[in-house]
């Protein structure tokens, strides 16, 4: 990897044990400008998080001999917000909730799909939007500008789903949103057959809010969906 580029394009870290699978990622994201660099074990994964101070972080979830959710808890225990994409062979409720608490930002499935993969790459690495713009709701204020959530003063990390969804919810205050919008809305396309991902989200961004004890805010409407109200 040439250290010449980095101030200039976005460095991606791939930790990777599968060297065919490596190989290819890493050269989608270098046609898409992107500087890249490997790991093939969670030790080396972390030294290159220190030195190179990655963008993004994609992790697969089954490393030889190791876990990509190992990898993810040693990163945030140690303080470290870079964006974590976790691939996976499943998709379950389960997988999915072991995912959001190793502290990933999201995933993406296996099969490998290029267009699939680098949409969401490009999704957490699209240039910061120079905004003060804020949605507000009571006592819960969204920044568009830094992807944070403010109640009552305090300060609340979101992950881009958790704020993308935040930011749903919040442009239709009061109003019950499907479960089929905020999937078209939020994720941008559908999943096969039932899947209870918004929930998931849900519970984790409930958690986040409401962690001094504030009122619930995100209200279920059983068979519907959800809404944005005070009671």
């Amino acid at each position: 990897m040439s250290t010449a580029t980095l101030d200039r394009n976005p460095c991606v870290l791939l930790v990777e044990t599968d060297e065919v699978l490596a190989q290819h990622v890493v050269l989608d994201l270098q046609e898409s400008g992107y500087d890249t660099a490997i790991a093939t074990d969670i030790a080396t994964g972390m030294r290159h998080v220190i030195d190179l101070q990655p963008a993004l972080v994609v992790v697969d979830r089954m490393l030889a001999g190791e876990s990509g959710l190992s990898f993810c808890n040693n990163l945030r225990n140690a303080g470290t917000r870079i964006p974590v994409l976790m691939m996976m062979a499943r998709d379950t409720v389960e997988d999915r909730v072991a995912c959001l608490e190793a502290g990933a930002d999201d995933y993406f499935l296996k099969p490998y799909r290029t267009e699939d993969f680098l949409k969401l790459v490009r999704m957490y690495l699209q240039p910061d939007v120079h905004s003060s713009e804020q949605l507000r709701f009571g006592d819960l204020v969204l920044d568009l500008a830094t992807r944070r959530a403010l109640r009552s003063g305090r300060a609340i990390e979101l992950t881009m789903k958790e704020f993308e969804l935040l930011k749903y919810l919040m442009e239709h205050p009061r109003e019950v949103l499907t479960r089929e919008q905020i999937l078209e809305n939020v994720w941008g396309y559908d999943f096969m057959g039932e899947s209870n991902v918004i929930e998931v989200y849900i519970r984790y961004l409930r958690l986040k809010i409401e962690d001094e004890g504030e009122k619930r805010l995100i209200q279920t409407v059983r068979g519907v969906g959800y809404v944005l109200r005070e009671s």
